[in-house]
């Protein structure tokens, strides 16, 4: 029950007496703005697309070898999905190359070399996906079954193991190089990545239990992603020319190419 007092004739509550004496709060203390990160000197960025070509001689390397055994392996088995993959393979093994024409010579510190990339790496993934798709319903309607192809199931194991080492390497770099021509090649090897999954999955169920209808199916999947793929990467995560990290590059007002890169 709250005391009483007595004040001017009036008698008055303790609580109207202390609501009336209420203390100010004190303010909140400021926080101070994180500090941006320092950009990058000519050297470290330098040193860092050395690192980007070193990656695309790698990939381009693995490429070679996996596009030629799946293909060959693809086609006697009559495997439309081990065949999409090495045609997957092909078109990952250009996107290194444009990857490492893009970082040779004075082409390392140019916003032009950095947006053709960008767009070539990206239209890498359309050649890819009519073929693999048509391939894949035309198995489907004509029920056309697969062999068994133990080099293919050894292929794609070595791919599940492989190319997200390298996916994760090249996106890491390509954050910070502001490269999105690198972030698509690095997108085009943990695709390689995830359709080697599905194709072994396919493989294995085609071998194991006679599931033919997987093949084609793991097909259509490839030709779904790589539309996917390619409108993200053409769209431009992580745009070298909207924000580039290099000292002395201004970021670009440019409506035309902001648009282009970072949609």
């Amino acid at each position: 029950m709250p005391s009483s007092t007595v004040c001017c004739g009036r008698r008055e509550t303790w609580s109207e007496v202390s609501g009336s004496a209420e203390l100010p709060l004190a303010p909140a203390p400021a926080v101070a703005p994180a500090p941006a990160e320092p950009p990058l000197t000519r050297a470290a960025y330098a040193a860092l697309a050395d690192r980007v070509k070193l990656l695309s001689w790698l990939s381009l390397a693995w490429m070679t070898v996996e596009g030629a055994v799946a293909l060959a392996a693809g086609f006697s088995a009559g495997s439309i999905a081990l065949v999409g993959f090495g045609l997957d393979s092909v078109v990952e093994g250009v996107a290194s190359v444009v990857i490492i024409w893009r970082f040779t010579g004075d082409r390392t510190f140019s916003d032009a070399a950095e947006r053709r990339s960008q767009t070539l790496v990206a239209w890498q993934f359309f050649l890819l996906a009519p073929y693999v798709a048509i391939e894949s319903v035309r198995g489907l309607v004509t029920g056309e079954r697969p062999d068994v192809t133990e080099v293919g199931i050894a292929l794609a194991v070595g791919s599940v193991v492989l190319m997200p080492l390298l996916g994760v390497a090249k996106q890491r770099l390509a954050d910070q190089l502001g490269s999105a021509a690198t972030r698509g090649e690095g997108r085009q090897n943990m695709l390689c990545a995830y359709l080697a999954g599905a194709l072994l999955a396919g493989l294995l169920a085609n071998a194991l239990l006679g599931a033919w209808w997987l093949d084609p199916a793991v097909g259509l999947l490839i030709a779904g992603v790589a539309v996917k793929e390619g409108r993200d990467a053409l769209r431009g995560d992580g745009c070298g020319c909207c924000a580039s990290p290099l000292e002395g590059v201004l970021v670009a007002d440019d409506v035309e190419c902001r648009d282009a890169c970072c949609g």
